[in-house]
């Protein structure tokens, strides 16, 4: 079994990613998928905390059915956000965060 430790760095290394990506980047594509990466590691680490908190050798399913409620959130998260950045693309011709700039066109 591997060790609870391993699944808490893995999933610090993928959320530092994301937030890297996030912070950095001025694409708004790449950054809502760098948003999708990070609540991928919250995921990772809600399940590999469930797995270890486990009772005989039986796990608690709450922090799975909290991810699967997770990722539909996100689902909806990206529909509302790609019809955002399609109108973004639509009145500036650009999805860069740059031209964001002004309220008024």
């Amino acid at each position: 079994m591997t060790p609870l430790a391993h699944y808490l760095i893995f999933s610090g290394i993928l959320f530092s990613i994301g937030l890297a990506g996030v912070i950095i980047r001025k694409n708004i594509i790449v950054v809502f998928m760098c948003l999708e990466m990070m609540l991928s590691a919250a995921n990772i680490s809600l399940v590999a905390f469930s797995r270890a908190q486990g009772v005989n050798g039986v796990p608690v399913y709450d922090a799975q059915v909290l991810a699967l409620f997770i990722v539909a959130i996100a689902a909806a998260e990206v529909a509302i956000g790609l019809a955002l950045i399609v109108a973004m693309f639509r009145a500036r011709k650009s999805v860069e965060s740059s031209t964001l700039n002004s309220l008024k066109d």
